[in-house]
């Protein structure tokens, strides 16, 4: 019996090593799509909505959630010696001044992506 202990012992192991040998070649494996395809099927709607979040940010004082808007009620904080809502108000204005150039970067960036996705081949081409 004690012979089949360790013949039971030595297998295990020989498994477990062959199961751990196996888990990074797995993981070493990279998925084979980019996601090309999805990208342009959304492409539409990711541009509709970055252009929809520039015009709003450039906006005037009566557009809720633009630059403008909020850079008035900075101002009112302020005159009315606010402090504490000024600050809040304040950093969140810096955020927003902020997140306009990415915004318009992206839009940038989305211009070559449809203009790449317009190159590609349908998919209906290609049955």
């Amino acid at each position: 019996m004690h012979v089949n202990r360790k013949a039971a012992a030595v297998g295990a192991l020989a498994l477990a090593g062959t199961l751990l040998a196996a888990v990074p070649a797995q993981a070493a494996s990279a998925p084979k799509n980019d996601g090309a395809k999805s990208v342009c099927k959304r492409l539409p709607k990711i541009q509709e909505r970055v252009d929809k979040a520039v015009q709003r940010l450039n906006g005037d004082t009566t557009v809720l959630g633009s630059v403008a808007r909020l850079q008035q009620r900075v101002t009112d904080a302020k005159a009315a010696g606010h402090t504490e809502i000024y600050t809040y108000l304040n950093d969140r204005l810096t955020f927003r001044k902020s997140l306009l150039p990415t915004l318009q970067t992206r839009q940038a960036d989305l211009k070559s992506v449809a203009t790449w996705c317009a190159a590609q081949p349908s998919p209906a081409a290609s049955k």
